[in-house]
């Protein structure tokens, strides 16, 4: 899907609603400009970290610890 928008003076653009419900952004959500070759960017929405919770198990040996504990015995 290709679609245009125009920069303001100020370097802002509005992301087009079919770009937006296509990676399903809200308000308040956060997105990444990555530049890459030729001349273009690519735009993505950046996970909000707290979905991200529960998903990487956590061994029963590890539960509860500190952070700096759990490098130091890595």
């Amino acid at each position: 899907m290709d679609i245009a928008a125009r920069l303001t003076a100020k370097g802002q653009v509005t992301i087009p609603k079919s770009v937006r419900d296509a990676l399903n952004l809200s308000e308040g959500d956060q997105v990444v400009f990555r530049v890459i070759e030729g001349g273009r960017a690519v735009l993505a929405r950046t996970p909000d970290l707290l979905e991200l919770a529960g998903t990487v198990p956590v061994p029963p040996d590890v539960r509860g610890l500190q952070w700096a504990e759990i490098r130091r015995r890595a």
